[in-house]
């Protein structure tokens, strides 16, 4: 039920000039003006940081506009040829210009509260700078500016300028806080600067900090940057974590995760609930399939008689599951999968996609959903390049849909995701909305980044794939273990999307699963064990990764494997589960 993607949709000619990925996000310096000072800008006319108006943070920019003066900040940033940047800043006034000098740029001609303007460019094939400026209009009066954002990378440092440090290291967290350590970058530093995002949480002269006041249970990713009196470093790479706090929904450290063929029997059979054996931790009982592509409504029906002579009935199904659950376990009704094709195209898809799947999980008592769009459901429309704010209506909706359910059901409702690497890593290349190729490619990542909070696990498919790059640059094929060693990597170290210039930072590694193939017949790219544990290692441990360098670090915490299915490793004797669920167990 898993479908094949064709690497033939990223043709060659698709890879020829493109602009190189950004690697990292906001290369300004004080771009929120939280030092209190103008520190990075250059202002005409009397410049000033103020504490009022400002969007976040204590500070913001109030241009010094004159009869004669237009106020004009700006600051120079090195950067990277032939590379896709986005500039985006909040600003208020009348006038109010932002842009790249001798390059695009844009403005609003009035805006009583502050007001977003964003505007993309591309560097030329040799250009090394970037003049980034706002200013206002002659005798207008002052305007200003908050929360500037260049997302791209940053080119080879300023002479004299410190050099960016290594990615920060969590340290100890509490229901309100997180304590993070880095090494001290190179070159002559006078402090370092912690970011989340464009805000400014810490300035700091050592080699750590504590971000404290964070609510609970909530997911943070930060950057940190060296500075002195020349300038401030590049961003370091993020580093994602989350405070305490958090409701136990009761899986074990590393998980057995499993699909359950329920309303089919595919070739390998039915397996009836009270015959699943007790490692399997999550259960997904597949499939959730809608009444047509757009309404939104989903129906459950269970596999007929004429199919699988031995399906039980309603009441002995809902009582295999109840006891399941006495177990600790955890069955979810998975939405979708090669057949089910799923686009929340409107408001009313939304709302009936909300209504008919609560009434499964009701009907059955189960613990929670399992996202498994495939094929044409997710997509972005041309334009859409920002995986952090999507416009496109059938991405938004699902959000909307899954907050929704959240909400109802509460921080002890389960939600996983199984989408194909075309839909996540495949991102790191292209990206849908950005043009140029299909436009699914990363359609998942704006759904994942938006329930981060909410999402249990995320398990990618790492079979039915065609070649993807890794973030070392090389293609990885499945069916080894450097294939997983590498997509999971992506996934808990964050990569640069395509050519947005925007970064999507990494899940924590207790969000993070592998998908694999039970047996040959279940999939492409079935693994053997040994290759499983090779990549697994690698992950926990940091051992046996091969020519592989981890981007993301060691995940001692990573949650486990799902597998398709529990009904085809049954057909071959629970080869998948007692070779994996002991190994699982045995990991620290």
């Amino acid at each position: 039920m898993k479908k094949i993607w064709a690497p033939a949709v990223l043709t060659a000619g698709l890879l020829v000039g493109l602009p190189s990925p950004a690697q990292a996000e906001n290369v300004l310096a004080n771009a929120g003006f939280e030092t209190g000072s103008l520190s990075g800008w250059t202002c005409a006319s009397g410049g000033s940081v103020v504490t009022t108006p400002v969007r976040t943070g204590s500070y913001a920019l109030a241009g010094g506009v004159t009869a004669g003066s237009t106020g004009q900040c700006t600051q120079t940033v090195s950067v990277q040829p032939n590379t896709a940047y986005t500039l985006s800043a909040w600003v208020r006034g009348s006038y109010v210009h932002m842009g790249v000098t001798g390059g695009a740029k844009t403005w609003i001609p009035s805006a009583s509260n502050y007001t977003k303007l964003t505007v993309s460019f591309t560097t030329g094939a040799d250009q090394k700078s970037a003049e980034i400026f706002l200013h206002g209009w002659y005798g207008t009066g002052a305007y200003h500016a908050d929360d500037v954002e260049l997302d791209g990378p940053g080119g080879e440092p300023q002479p004299g300028v410190p050099g960016a440090p290594a990615a920060p290291k969590l340290g100890a967290v509490t229901d309100n806080s997180i304590a993070l350590s880095w090494e001290p970058a190179s070159g002559t530093v006078t402090g370092y600067r912690v970011y989340e995002g464009t805000a400014l949480k810490a300035t700091v002269t050592g080699t750590s900090a504590t971000i404290s006041g964070l609510a609970k249970c909530s997911s943070h990713s930060y950057t940190v940057a060296a500075y002195n009196d020349v300038g401030e470093s590049a961003r370091s790479a993020p580093v994602s974590g989350r405070t305490g706090g958090c409701v136990d929904t009761g899986l074990p450290k590393h998980a057995l995760i499993g699909y359950m063929h329920a309303s089919f029997a595919n070739g390998s059979g039915y397996v009836r609930m009270a015959d699943i054996p007790d490692a399997w931790d999550i259960i997904d009982l597949a499939f959730g399939e809608p009444t047509s592509v757009t309404s939104g409504d989903i129906r459950f029906n269970r596999c007929p008689v004429s199919e699988c002579p031995n399906v039980e009935s309603d009441e002995e199904f809902i009582a295999g599951i109840r006891a399941k659950q006495a177990q600790g376990k955890k069955v979810l009704i998975s939405i979708g999968g090669q057949n089910g094709q799923v686009q929340l195209t409107t408001t009313g898809a939304r709302d009936a996609f909300v209504r008919s799947v609560s009434a499964i999980i009701d009907k059955y008592g189960l613990d929670g959903l399992d996202v498994d769009f495939e094929g044409h459901s997710l997509y972005l429309n041309s334009g859409d390049t920002d995986f952090r704010n999507p416009k496109t209506p059938v991405i938004v909706n699902l959000i909307s849909a899954l907050k929704t359910l959240k909400a109802k059901y509460g921080e002890k409702f389960v939600l996983t995701m199984a989408p194909e690497t075309f839909f996540v890593q495949v991102g790191y290349q292209f990206y849908g909305g950005a043009g140029g190729g299909d436009n699914r490619t990363g359609s998942y990542l704006p759904v994942i980044h938006a329930m981060r909070d909410d999402l249990t696990v995320l398990h990618v498919q790492d079979y039915n794939s065609g070649p993807v790059m890794g973030l070392d640059g090389q293609y990885k094929n499945m069916g080894g273990a450097e294939f997983h060693i590498a997509m999971t990597d992506m996934v808990k170290a964050g990569f640069p999307v395509a050519n947005t210039g925007h970064t999507f930072p990494g899940l924590r590694p207790d969000q993070i699963g592998i998908g694999l193939p039970a047996a040959i017949p279940a999939g492409n790219g079935h693994t053997s064990p040994a290759q499983v544990h090779q990549a697994v290692n690698c992950l926990v441990k940091g051992t046996g990764c091969g020519s592989y360098t981890l981007r993301g670090g060691t995940s001692p915490a990573l949650r486990g494997l799902m597998t398709w299915s529990i009904n085809w490793d049954h057909y071959f004797k629970w080869e998948f589960m007692n070779a994996h669920e002991p190994f699982l167990n045995g990991l620290p």
